[in-house]
């Protein structure tokens, strides 16, 4: 790889916010931006949580914002831009990667308290935080917002049918941001299949064989195989990308 090279995936001087930042995918993401440069938010429901993500961005040489935030409350979100450019004066990427996906017993069983939550979380918050900082980077510099979509957008099961319609809604987003803050502002998503995070502790005995034997890869993914496609949405490796739809999903069928 020549400089030129190293150069399109270079991001000193940037300032990235991550939600969901304080684990799995997120704090990969998070790590991943540091060492390419970038300042980092982290953003996560727990203070402790993202003190402890930014501790360990700082610890890679970065400099760390850690804030407290439920990505589906409309107020923690203003104060999460205010809070993010209060400290570093912008933000050039945006990944809107926090989700959730509770469990129920049957589609008869979910509450709208259940509809709700998982629909704050998975759409409105990415929604709301997209238009607040999307729309100061077309008025500034430009930047990359990136969201963190999953493969049950476009193949819903059963037990996850909330999840999957705020992550198809999640992909609608996607292209209507990148054609309205286009064409300063890139906007993205990966779609994500399944990873090996703590939440995949959860899985039941035997389904990660059964997501093997759907995959072209055979396997799950590791967490920070998420970093490659993070980098280059994030970076001027993609400044010809926009309101893409990126499967990183090990070859799901």
């Amino acid at each position: 790889m020549t400089n030129a090279d190293r150069t399109l995936f270079d991001l000193s001087g940037k300032v990235a916010l991550v939600t969901g930042g304080s684990r799995g995918l997120g704090l990969e993401m998070a790590k991943a931006f540091a060492k390419a440069g970038a300042a980092v938010i982290v953003a996560s429901r727990k203070q402790q949580s993202c003190d402890e993500a930014a501790r360990q961005i700082e610890a890679l040489g970065g400099r760390a914002l850690a804030h407290a935030c439920h990505v589906g409350v409309w107020d923690d979100l203003d104060a999460l831009t205010e809070a993010a450019y209060a400290r570093f004066g912008k933000v050039d990427i945006l990944v809107n990667n926090a989700g959730m996906s509770p469990l129920y017993p049957s589609l008869d069983a979910v509450t709208e308290q259940l509809w709700d939550k998982v629909l704050d979380v998975n759409l409105k918050g990415p929604f709301r935080l997209s238009a607040l900082i999307g729309t100061r980077m077309a008025a500034g510099e430009g930047g990359s917002i990136i969201n963190v979509s999953s493969i049950a957008a476009e193949r819903p099961t059963p037990t996850e049918t909330p999840y999957a319609a705020a992550k198809a809604g999640l992909n609608a987003l996607t292209i209507a941001f990148a054609h309205a803050y286009g064409p300063k502002v890139r906007v993205n998503a990966i779609q994500a299949g399944p990873f090996l995070t703590d939440i995949s502790k959860a899985w039941p005995e035997g389904f990660e064989s059964v997501i093997g034997a759907r995959a072209a890869l055979r396997r799950a993914g590791r967490a920070d195989e998420i970093v490659g496609t993070a980098l280059y949405l994030a970076s001027d490796a993609s400044s010809f990308t926009s309101g893409a739809i990126l499967r990183v999903d090990g070859g799901q069928q």
